[in-house]
């Protein structure tokens, strides 16, 4: 089966990556040191960041060749450098998907996607009082209720405890499995990689 991602002869701002193939409908999940360059190559994959040598491919094709727009809704970033609109939970819900044209879920959706990425907050919960593993479980549920092809997560578990991190992974891998959705996870994380890692990338 052709890879969801592959990439060819990469580098940028000095940093040289591995040809790599990342699974169609499983969790990819890199990791290395701090400044191996990991965030950077997810930023690569959607073409946040244009590299000096080599390709990023979106099923066959360069992501250079590909409308910038349409590929940042199939490839899409879920990274550590979080943005929420002002207002509560629901109205960022709301907004991100009036960005896109499309009808936002009910709260009893915005509900179950805030509950699958382990994050308890009532909807109407003002987005400026939460702390910063907060602002990112609320982004990444928004993320995640859009269905994205390729889903890309920087280190998504950081601050949460071991259960809570294992409980998300588990809701994440069950429901990309049901929509036909890959993963490319950013994780420090040796024990969850050695659990949930279908494919795992070691940068040096």
């Amino acid at each position: 089966m052709q890879p969801i991602l592959s990439t060819h002869d990469l580098s940028f701002a000095g940093i040289r990556y591995p040809d790599t193939a990342f699974q169609r409908q499983g969790i990819n999940i890199i990791c290395g040191p701090s400044g191996c360059g990991k965030s950077t190559l997810l930023r690569l994959c959607n073409r946040t960041l244009v590299p000096d040598t080599g390709q990023v491919c979106l099923d066959g094709r360069d992501v250079r060749t590909c409308d910038p727009l349409q590929l940042r809704h199939d490839v899409l970033l879920a990274g550590q450098e979080i943005f929420l609109f002002d207002g509560s939970i629901a109205d960022n819900f709301r907004q991100f998907y009036a960005l896109r044209d499309i009808s936002e879920p009910q709260q009893g959706g915005m509900r179950r996607f805030l509950d699958l990425c382990a994050c308890q907050l009532p909807v109407d919960c003002p987005c400026g009082t939460l702390s910063g593993g907060e602002r990112q479980r609320v982004f990444l549920a928004i993320c995640l209720s859009l269905v994205p092809r390729v889903l890309l997560l920087d280190e998504p578990t950081s601050a949460l405890d071991s259960d809570t991190a294992c409980r998300l992974m588990t809701n994440l891998r069950d429901f990309a499995a049901q929509h036909g959705m890959s993963l490319l996870v950013v994780s420090h994380d040796r024990e969850l990689t050695s659990r949930f890692a279908d494919t795992l990338l070691e940068l040096a």
